[in-house]
């Protein structure tokens, strides 16, 4: 009976058209078979949103190397010279999006005597033997930068069809994986060092954040196979912004190469209550290697056979894969581990949600080459203070999050999940893996409310729920000495059930 019941389910999903391989994965990391090959290419995350903290601005974050393992020395983790990492924007609503890019390219350094030591990083309090290394890190450059070994330096350029501009105003370093407090006593002061003004009146910052994802990425990977059966989080579990109802967040422990940069709206060229387009990309020699705006598109729509051609595609071009929109792989599979009747075809409410600006006509199809898969973010809505963001976002009543942009905490796995179970199409279960926020790094600061950054000691705070407050938008990274996973079983963490 059990083969007959494998055949049956593998002759249904083989009969959906150009279903030929199941891409039941979850987490914008590692989601093509060339890109997994290819870290500092591989694009982890995008986000868009305007800031919090200054309305009249808009923010850009790109995540790069994923599962970043913080005591992975002697060589920790570092951008890559020959790439080109892009944030484009279509400001115009014709799905094109290089009215304006953000460009960075990083150039490294190895400074000596780091060129005749094994180590890139080193620093010591001096005092007991003063002659012997480099005192602790505290400085990207000068007086407190001479720990720093390997050192990189990088460039923002903004690129629009009448040409480019530096928009950096002296040299830019980005900030070095957190190697440990003996060498980095006060990380957050040294990431502080490295946010840069930029002419345009923006801000800049590269370097090492937390892995802000949340998932339950092993149970999710195991054919779907989360902590309860079904998956569906009771009312008051679906609420709640500070605990994980039954996952266990996989990522905890583990840290991103982030770039972020803050710009006013005024640069793009655009009505503060314009809606824009926008996407990440990695290149090199001129040929992109990765692209991402919707999370989980690559990796929840678009199958395997195609993931790397989709990859190199421009988002305008996305009327090749409709085909992935319009039939659901996902809602298939979920359909048949949990035995669903989620629809499966005809999915134009998918084509519609992330291939389409809301005043385009909602036919659902591609005609007129009209479909572009872009992190579309309208400016007219206000931003969410980092204390009411709520991690459903829309679902919860709060418009500022995805797929109105994008912030670091919203919970897009749990949204996507409802969205391909038919949420726009009417009433689900509150499906979701769990998993429910992000587990920050132990002694990240907390910020006490409005006027972010008045906690004593603290750079750069967080809310108590991880959320980051202030830019770079992202919370700091567990140091290589201490950092810990909190794994299932474990205080903090659900059962391994």
């Amino acid at each position: 009976m059990k083969n007959k019941l494998y055949a049956w389910a593998l002759a249904a999903l083989t009969a959906l058209p150009g279903l030929s391989a199941l891409p039941v994965q979850a987490a914008s990391h590692r989601e093509a078979p060339l890109i997994a090959n290819d870290p500092t290419a591989d694009i982890t995350d995008f986000y868009a949103f305007r800031s919090w903290v200054d309305s009249n601005k808009v923010v850009f974050i790109m995540n790069v190397i994923p599962a970043q393992e913080p005591s992975s020395g002697p060589n920790y983790f570092n951008f890559s010279d020959d790439v080109v990492y892009a944030i484009h924007v279509d400001t115009n609503g014709d799905g094109n999006a290089d009215d304006v890019n953000y460009e960075f390219r990083f150039t490294t350094e190895i400074r000596s005597p780091f060129d005749d030591l094994p180590v890139a990083y080193a620093g010591v309090d001096q005092s007991p033997n003063p002659q012997t290394l480099p005192p602790p890190i505290t400085a990207l450059s000068g007086t407190g930068s001479e720990g720093l070994g390997l050192r990189q330096s990088y460039t923002v350029t903004k690129v629009t069809t009448g040409g480019s501009t530096l928009l950096g105003t002296g040299t830019m370093f980005a900030v070095p994986s957190n190697v440990g407090p003996r060498t980095m006593p006060d990380y957050e002061a040294l990431a502080a060092k490295g946010i840069y003004a930029l002419n345009n009146g923006g801000r800049a910052f590269a370097g090492q954040r937390d892995e802000t994802f949340y998932i339950d990425l092993g149970a999710t990977f195991d054919t779907l196979n989360f902590r309860r059966t079904p998956p569906i989080l009771h009312p008051a579990e679906d609420v709640a912004e500070g605990r994980n109802p039954f996952g266990n967040d996989m990522f905890s422990g583990f840290n991103v190469s982030s770039i972020a940069v803050e710009v006013p709206i005024a640069d793009l060229g655009v009505s503060p209550s314009a809606t824009i387009g926008a996407y990440a990309s990695t290149s090199r020699s001129g040929t992109q290697v990765a692209r991402m705006a919707n999370p989980l598109v690559n990796e929840l729509i678009i199958g395997t056979g195609q993931k790397d051609a989709w990859n190199a595609a421009e988002p305008e071009n996305e009327a090749t894969f409709v085909g992935f929109y319009t039939t659901s792989r996902l809602a298939a599979v979920i359909n048949l581990a949990y035995g669903t009747s989620f629809p499966v075809t005809g999915r134009t409410d998918l084509v519609n949600a992330l291939l389409k600006y809301p005043s385009q006509s909602q036919t659902g199809n591609c005609s007129g080459n009209s479909c572009s898969e872009l992190l579309r973010l309208p400016l007219g809505t206000p931003p969410t203070e980092p204390a009411n963001q709520k991690r459903l976002t829309v679902l919860a009543g709060d418009s500022a999050g995805w797929p109105n942009g994008r912030r670091p905490n919203d919970d897009v796995t749990d949204i996507a999940l409802r969205v391909v179970a038919g949420a726009l199409l009417g009433p689900v279960p509150n499906l979701g893996d769990g998993v429910n926020f992000n587990i920050r790094a132990p002694g990240a600061g907390v910020s006490d409310g409005p006027g972010y950054g008045s906690v004593p000691g603290n750079h750069l705070d967080t809310t108590a729920n991880g959320i980051a407050a202030e830019f770079p938008f992202l919370p700091t990274p567990h140091d290589g000495r201490n950092r810990r996973h909190i794994d299932c079983s474990e205080p903090g963490a659900q059962p391994c059930h």
